[in-house]
């Protein structure tokens, strides 16, 4: 198996797989418990906590943890829903009195937020997690460019007195593109700074879901100046189900769950220990490797495009080191996947769960491409299961199989 779809998932990596094993059966115990091997526990988990967190220039107490991205994504923007309920990021404890008083707030919740009272702008080729929720908010569309980078001048046109959050991913789960968020930030900067002068108190946030990222850039918040930050075990050879939430002093959230207050009552339930220490492995060797593996999926890219043929790159520049997309004009991508997969070469068309459902990928749709090039479209990415050997067997078994697909196509026209 030549396996080059590591966007969509990546196995857990032995060392992560062996350091989550004794939280199963030997340290089970509950982190909420009393006695001394639950506080053992405890105190392992929040261990675990601040080496995710020190990965991305934070500390323990900024991040929450969830069952993967797709919760993350969703908790930022519950800064969005007005009010009285709304309460610190985390700061204290584990049993805060914001997560003491959380079942009482249950049924205010449940109020849907009027989207009136708020406003979001998401970037157009944003994981449906993040354009899902943004348009329960009556969220508006920031334009890319031709090559997926954000459009910076239609971002500045489009913030108003009443945007409360702008959602840019860090990099794209489709092409790889690597957003410029410093230059982002900069330009919320100059607008917070234009409503202070005029004595407008509206909050100004930036998110973003770095779930790609993570074991190939070197993330600091405040150096990006990301308010909420989206991370997924599942993306860096950790387990999946388990993601955290960044959260800065100046975000304010409200709870998705309620229940025994832990996360600072910002995601209740028994934590998920195994999961978290794994995390942290994960993280842990990503950020060992990355400097690495940069040069390795680069050399290997390179090498793909030499030895590939009759193919349309889409993503030429600004992209991950991984991730390379093409397409093939006149031939159907979906076709060519199950093809490739006879012949034991594991590809995509795009983002797995748009896949999955016959779906169009919105992405190469907000680039500009033609229906006819995204129908011809496949993204590979490259990963720890690979080796050199691999790319170069698997550009030949794509050659020959596009070669006698092309051949196919013109015998029945």
């Amino acid at each position: 198996m030549i396996y080059l779809d590591h966007a969509a998932a990546t196995p857990v990596n032995e060392k992560v797989l062996k350091a989550m094993e004794p939280y199963f059966s030997i340290d089970f115990f509950n982190p909420s418990a009393a006695y001394l091997p639950a506080k053992k526990v405890a105190h392992d988990y929040e261990e675990a906590k601040g080496v995710i967190a020190h990965a991305i220039g934070a500390k323990a107490s900024d991040l929450v943890i969830t069952a993967g991205a797709t919760e993350a994504n969703n908790l930022a923007f519950t800064i969005l829903i007005d009010g009285q309920m709304s309460h610190s990021a985390p700061r204290r404890s584990r049993l805060s009195p914001q997560g003491e008083r959380a079942n009482s707030r249950a049924a205010a919740l449940r109020n849907a937020p009027s989207r009136d009272i708020c406003s979001v702008l998401y970037l157009a080729t944003e994981h449906d997690s993040v354009r899902r929720v943004a348009e329960q908010y009556g969220g508006t569309v920031i334009k890319v460019l031709p090559s997926g980078l954000i459009d910076l001048e239609d971002l500045r046109s489009k913030i108003t007195d009443e945007t409360q959050l702008i959602s840019v991913s860090l990099a794209n789960n489709e092409l790889g593109t690597i957003q410029p968020m410093a230059e982002i930030a900069g330009i919320i900067r100059e607008a917070k700074l234009d409503r202070m002068k005029r004595g407008i108190k509206t909050q100004l946030l930036l998110h973003s879901d770095a779930s790609q990222a993570l074991n190939l850039l070197d993330i600091n918040v405040a150096r990006l100046g990301i308010d909420l930050l989206t991370l997924n075990a599942a993306k860096v050879y950790g387990p999946k189900g388990v993601g955290a939430l960044y959260v800065s002093h100046e975000a304010r959230l409200k709870p998705l769950t309620y229940g025994g207050g832990q996360e600072n009552g910002l995601r209740s339930g028994t934590e998920n220990v195994p999961g978290v220490i794994g995390f942290s492995k994960a993280v842990e060797l990503a950020k060992e490797h990355l400097n690495g593996n940069r040069k390795k999926y680069a050399s290997w890219r390179k090498i793909l495009l030499t030895e590939l043929q009759g193919y349309e790159l889409i993503n030429k520049k600004h992209s991950l080191d991984n991730f390379v997309v093409l397409c093939y004009n006149g031939i159907d991508a979906e076709r060519l996947v199950f093809l490739l997969e006879e012949k034991g070469v594991y590809v995509a068309t795009g983002a797995a769960c748009a896949a999955s459902k016959g779906e169009k990928s919105h992405v190469l749709k907000a680039i500009g491409l033609t229906d006819e090039q995204i129908a011809g479209s496949l993204r590979i990415t490259f990963g720890e299961t690979n080796d050199e050997k691999q790319i170069h067997e698997a550009a030949k078994i794509i050659n020959d199989v596009v070669k006698t697909e092309c051949a196919r196509i013109t015998a029945c026209s």
